[in-house]
C-alpha cells in the first residue's frame, strides 16, 4: 500500500503475522529533489538495526573456531589496551569503553567535518580503563566498530563481503549491503531530510563507518533476515536467539536484556528481541517475537521515528487482534511524527557587553584537542573550536551543559581540574594545562 500524492519525506511499515503474507505500507518521498516515492524497494540507513547482523557473523566466527567469545579481544586487536575486556564483552556492551563518536564531538567536530573508522579506532585505543565496573552495561558503538575490525582480522576481507557472501546472499536479501565509503552510490537508497522553516535540508554528512551505522536495508529484505533468526531459534530451543553460545546481560532499561546486537524482553507472554537505530535522520525498528511476529519500520526524516510507529503497531495488534492490516498500519505511522513544538526561544542573558574570565584550558587524556573554560558573572561556559555552550548550575558542585554534566572539585575561583560525564562516554577526567 501507498499513500497517495507524497510531497515530503515520509516511512515504510511491514507487518508479517505468523502463517500469513506480509503486508506493508508505505508513505511520503525517498527523494524529494527528484519527486521519487518510497516503495518496496526503497533501502534506509538503518542505523544500529545493523548491530544484530554484526554480531551474528561473530557468533558464525566462533562456531567455526576463528575466536572464542570468552578471548580477551586484544588477542585479535593488539592495540587494545582493556587486556581484561572479552570478545563477549564487546558484543553485549559490558566492555566499558567510551563511545569514539561522542569523544571527537568533544574535540569540536562538526556536522560536516570528515572522519574515518581509523580515527575513531585511535581514540578506542587510547582508552587504558574502563569508564563503568567490569560487567555493567554502557551502550557503545566503539563496541562494533572494533568488531567490524576484528571480523575483519580473522577472515582477512571486508565486512561489506563479509556479510553479503555470509547473509546476505543465501537470504536473497538482494537490496541489503553495507557502505564501505560515502562516496558509494546504494542503490534504491532514500536520502534523509530534517524540517526547516523553509522546507526541507540533508541530513547526511561524509562519514561511512562499518558495522555500526552503514547498513542500507528495504523493510522486505529485513523481513527475510527475521524470519532467518526465528527459524534458528526455533531450532536452538534456546529462551532468546543465539543464547547457546552467548548469555543475554542486563541492558539501559529494565526489564530489558542484551545479547548479540539485539534487545530483549524476556518476560513470559511478551518474550521478544529488537532494536532500533537513529543514524543522521534516517531511523529504524525491527521487532521479533517467539510466535514469530515480525514487524520493520524504516522513515528518512527526524520528525518520524521509526521505533514509535513501531510501537503503535504492536499496540494496536493487541487492543484490535481483528483489525486488518491495511487499515492498522496508516493509523500506526500517523502516530510515529515527533509533535510539532512552537514555543518561543529561551531568554539568554547577553554576556556580550560583560566581562569574561578566563579559568583556563584543559586536557584529557581520552580525548584529542583542549577545552576552555571562561566565566561571566555567575554564568560558566565551556568552549569548543570557539563555540561555547552555556552551564547551568544543578547542584554545589555539578552543571548542566549540552548532554553532558561537568563535576568541579571546588569553586570556580581557580579549577585545576574537571570530570565530564556523556550518556556514551562517562568519566572523563580533565586537567588544566600548566601554561593557563
Amino acid at each position: 500500500m501507498t499513500a497517495d500524492r507524497p510531497t515530503s519525506p515520509g516511512l515504510t511499515l511491514l507487518v508479517h503475522c505468523p502463517g500469513q503474507k506480509p503486508v506493508s505500507w508505505h508513505t511520503g518521498l525517498a527523494s524529494i529533489e527528484h519527486q521519487v516515492p518510497i516503495g518496496p524497494g526503497t533501502a534506509f540507513n538503518t542505523g544500529s538495526v545493523a548491530k544484530q547482523i554484526t554480531a551474528h557473523l561473530v557468533l558464525l566466527a566462533a562456531r567455526d573456531n576463528l575466536i572464542h567469545l570468552h578471548q580477551p579481544a586484544a588477542d585479535l586487536l593488539p592495540r587494545l589496551q582493556l587486556t581484561d575486556v572479552t570478545v563477549a564483552d564487546v558484543i553485549t556492551h559490558t566492555s566499558g569503553l567510551r563511545d569514539a563518536e561522542t569523544l571527537l564531538g568533544l574535540a569540536g567536530l562538526r556536522d560536516l567535518d570528515h572522519y574515518t573508522a581509523a580515527d575513531l579506532r585511535t581514540l578506542a585505543y587510547r582508552q587504558r580503563e574502563r569508564a563503568v565496573p567490569g560487567g555493567q552495561f554502557l551502550y557503545s558503538n566503539t563496541n562494533y566498530l572494533l568488531l567490524a575490525e576484528l571480523l575483519e582480522t580473522v577472515h582477512r576481507t571486508d565486512l561489506a563481503g563479509l556479510a553479503r557472501r555470509r547473509i546476505f546472499d543465501p537470504l536473497g536479501m538482494r537490496n541489503t549491503r553495507f557502505q564501505t565509503d560515502p562516496r558509494q552510490v546504494v542503490p534504491g537508497a532514500a536520502a534523509a531530510y530534517r524540517p526547516t522553516g523553509g522546507g526541507w535540508q540533508h541530513t547526511q554528512p561524509p562519514v561511512a563507518l562499518p558495522g555500526p551505522g552503514t547498513l542500507f536495508s528495504t523493510a522486505g529484505d529485513l523481513d527475510r533476515w527475521l524470519g532467518y533468526l526465528h527459524q534458528l531459534w526455533q531450532h536452538d530451543d534456546t529462551p532468546l536467539p543465539g543464547e547457546e553460545a552467548l548469555g543475554y546481560r542486563a541492558a539501559d532499561h529494565r526489564p530489558y536484556l542484551y545479547g548479540p546486537g539485539l534487545y530483549a524482553d524476556p518476560r513470559p507472554g511478551h518474550t521478544a528481541v529488537f532494536h532500533y537505530g537513529h543514524e543522521h535522520g534516517f531511523s529504524a525498528a525491527a521487532h521479533l517475537t517467539r510466535e514469530g511476529l515480525r514487524i520493520v519500520s524504516l522513515a528518512n526524516t527526524t520528525d518520524l521515528a521509526a521505533d514509535h510507529a513501531l510501537a503503535a503497531v504492536l499496540h494496536s495488534l493487541e487492543q484490535h487482534p481483528g483489525q486488518a492490516l491495511d487499515e492498522l498500519l496508516p493509523l500506526a505511522a500517523g502516530r510515529a511524527r515527533h509533535p510539532a513544538t512552537t514555543a518561543a526561544a529561551e531568554p539568554r542573558e547577553d554576556d556580550g557587553e560583560r566581562p569574561r574570565r578566563e579559568l583556563g584550558r584543559y586536557t584529557c587524556d581520552q580525548v584529542p584537542g583542549t577545552l576552555r573554560l571562561t566565566c561571566t558573572g555567575d554564568t560558566l561556559h565551556l568552549w569548543r573550536r570557539g563555540t561555547p555552550d552555556r552551564l547551568a548550575p544543578t547542584g554545589a558542585a555539578t552543571w548542566a551543559g549540552n548532554g553532558y554534566t561537568l563535576t568541579l572539585p571546588g569553586g570556580t575561583d581557580r579549577i585545576e581540574g574537571f570530570t565530564l560525564d556523556l550518556d556514551r562516554a562517562p568519566g572523563l577526567a580533565y586537567v588544566r594545562l600548566p601554561s593557563s
